[in-house]
């Protein structure tokens, strides 16, 4: 299983473990751009800041898109990579 591991602020964390949040976003640099682009991945592994006991969950990745994110959601105010969240398998 391909894994992409991110990690994420509390406020983002904590809405896609809701399952309200079904889009995670990446502004498209060149780091971005060699991690996403031409990957196929399974699922995105998201962790909530960088503490060693950090928590962590797993969700499924549905594919990635490019463009305006939803502002409710931190996107919208310029292209972004889109990545589209599944279910939520671990919180």
């Amino acid at each position: 299983m391909k894994v992409l591991r991110l990690t994420l602020k509390k406020k983002w964390y904590d809405m896609i473990a809701s399952g309200e949040k079904k889009e995670e976003y990446r502004e498209p640099k060149p780091y971005w751009q060699t991690r996403l682009e031409n990957k196929d991945f399974d699922v995105i592994q998201f962790r909530n800041g960088y503490a060693k006991d950090a928590p962590t969950m797993v969700v499924g990745f549905l594919g990635m898109d490019y463009g305006l994110g939803n502002p409710e959601w931190g996107g919208g105010i310029k292209p972004v990579y889109i990545l589209k969240l599944g279910e939520v398998f671990s919180p």
